[in-house]
This record gives structure tokens, sequence and C-alpha cells, in this order.
């Protein structure tokens, strides 16, 4: 039979000695008892035989001699491996603290670095798919019907190739919306995106090299769906300080990278009915969950790690009225791309 040699078996092995050592102990006290007591009616019937029972009433004090004996021995023995046994368990508990921290630390963080790899793709999707002839033609000729019907096949025929996006926009430098790649799901055309985060970043942009960024929210040019959207100015003749011509944003679907990273999480068999995964901004804002919480929903404790400072590490912390590990890992980069995230989980423990 293989040994398990982990800091949970240890735990384990400790607490088992110390309720056998409790067990054996009263054990112990018990027959102690019945010694005391037998060594006392001998006496006293030593003291009836008079003479005759001297020898036996010596007999009997030296079993209450040795009764007080056993009772001492048995008293250091209880305190000695009581402090012993629960310090070797302290120490086991502590080393498995530390050790599962430590694991899903390593995991947390690479949860995050799979999402900085596949996002710092999205960043070059957008800023190739702006210099397409087709889009650059469409953003010099917004009043041109053929041209925009032109370009919403060209982007559908991408779309089509790139699954994990849910439509591919086109906007004029006012805002509108003047093609899109799935008109007949997403009816996006004409429709006012000049307040938005992603548009307002891409133009302020002074090449074709640089992109602009929206985080995760439910947009209503994908009828209300959870995305991310990233965005490049279109610029004349697809060169990358050329006029600026309009938007391209690429509307990405963020659940189906997240969630599925979250979901699995390799963890242990006797941790996943305990913990709880989640990808989140330093403000604690919760962008993916294993509980599904809402994008508008945070963890106020994420504030109080020190992510900054340390990048990957565990702490012990109070929430919702119970005791949880929470190890976490920051956004590592890919490339010249990082979302400045990080990976979380959350794991229930018992107090001890």
């Amino acid at each position: 039979m293989a040994i398990q040699a982990t800091p949970e078996r240890i735990s384990e092995i400790s607490l088992k000695l110390i309720d056998r050592m409790g067990e054996y102990l009263s054990r112990i006290e018990a027959i102690n008892l019945q010694a005391r007591l037998l060594s006392f009616n001998a006496r006293i019937e030593a003291v009836k035989a008079g003479n005759a029972g001297k020898t036996f009433s010596v007999v009997a004090s030296e079993m209450g001699t040795l009764s007080r004996q056993t009772a001492s021995v048995a008293d250091s023995l209880a305190k000695e491996s009581k402090e012993t046994l629960s310090e070797l368990y302290d120490i086991s508990q502590r080393l498995s603290t530390d050790v599962r921290g430590r694991r899903l630390s390593d995991l947390a963080h690479t949860n995050i670095e799979l999402i900085d790899r596949n996002l710092y793709e999205r960043s070059c999707d957008v800023r190739w798919w702006a210099t397409d002839a087709s889009v650059v033609e469409a953003a010099a000729n917004p009043n041109n019907p053929e041209i925009l019907r032109f370009t919403s096949s060209r982007l559908a025929t991408i779309l089509k190739a790139y699954t994990v996006y849910y439509d591919i926009v086109v906007a004029n430098l006012e805002g509108k919306i003047l093609t899109n790649g799935r008109p007949a799901d997403y009816r996006s055309i004409g429709l006012d995106v000049s307040k938005n985060e992603w548009f307002q970043t891409a133009l302020r942009t002074t090449s074709g090299d640089e992109f602009g960024f929206e985080g995760v929210h439910n947009s209503p040019l994908v009828n209300g769906k959870r995305i991310l959207a990233y965005s490049c100015g279109i610029r004349q003749n697809g060169n990358s300080y050329g006029e600026l011509l309009g938007i391209l944003g690429i509307l990405f679907n963020w659940d189906s990278l997240a969630l599925t990273i979250v979901d699995q999480t390799p963890l242990a068999d006797d941790e996943k009915a305990a913990a709880r995964v989640c990808i989140v901004d330093l403000q604690g804002r919760i962008l993916a969950d294993t509980k599904r919480a809402s994008t508008r929903d945070t963890l106020p404790f994420v504030r109080e790690l020190d992510i900054l400072q340390t990048k990957r590490g565990y702490k012990i912390i109070e929430y919702q009225g119970k005791r949880h590990l929470v190890a976490y890992g920051f956004s590592p980069g890919y490339e010249t791309y990082s979302t400045g995230w990080c990976g979380l989980i959350m794991l229930e423990i018992n107090k001890n």
C-alpha cells in the first residue's frame, strides 16, 4: 500500500494520535482508580486483622504509593503528549495551507495567463482587419449602399472563420454604425456608439498600430450579450499613418472564453464543491465566476490583497462570516498585451 506523504495526511494522523492518546489515558486513569480503591479497602481489612494484618497493610500501602506514582506519570504524559501532538497538528495545518495556497495561486495565475494570451490575439485581429480593403472602402464611402453590402459580406466571411466573435462593425467618425457582419442577427446599423469607450479610445489613437478597448459589458449591438470590444482606426489606403476615416469594432464573446477557463480549472476532487474561481479586476469587479455572479458584483477584499506588489500569492480572510483561503495571480501579460486583471480562487476552509 502506497504511503500518503502529504500535509493533510500528517494532520489526519496527528488528530488520530490525539484521540487515541486521550482514550488510553482515560483507561489508565480508570484502572488506577480501581487500584486506589483496592489499596484503601486492603488497609481497612489489615487494620481489622490486627497483628496478623500488618504485612498485608505494608503491601496495601505500597499499592497506594504505586497508584499515586502511576497517576503522576499519566498526568505528565497527558500534558506533554497533548502539547507535542497539538504542535505537530498546527505545523501540519500551516504546511497544508501553504502547499495548497501556493498550488491554487499557480492555478489562478495560469487562468489569467491563458486569458492574456488569448486576448492578445484579439488585439492583433482588430489591427489587421482595419486594413482590409473592403473595410477601408466602406469607411471612405459611407453613403454607398453597394460598397457597404459588400463589406458586410466580407465581415460575414471573417466571422465564419473566427467563431469567437459575435459581430464586427464599421462606424464613421461620428460614431454611427455603417455596416456589420451579421445584420440578420444583430440590427446595429444606424446605432450611435460615439459615447462607447471602445469607440472613443480608437478615435484618440495616432496610428494603425494602436487599438482601443472596452472591458466586460452587456452590449446593445449584440442584443445585450456580454462582450469585450476591441477597436482600431480605419485609415486611408490601410496605411498605419493614413488619414483616419472610421472605426472598426470587433465584439468578442467573453463568456465563451472566460467561463470555460474558470469552469475547467483543475482542482482536487475535495476542493471543487467548496471552491469559487473568478477573474476580477483590481477594484474587485467580478468579470467571470464559477458562481455566475454579475459584472455589477464585486469582491471588496480584493483591494486589500496587495496584488500589484506580490503578483502571486494567497491569504486567509473572513468573507461573509466564513473563513476562506484566497489565492490569486496577477496578469503576467503576453507579448505587448496585458489585461491588468487577476485570476482568483476562493476556498472555504474550516476553523481550527
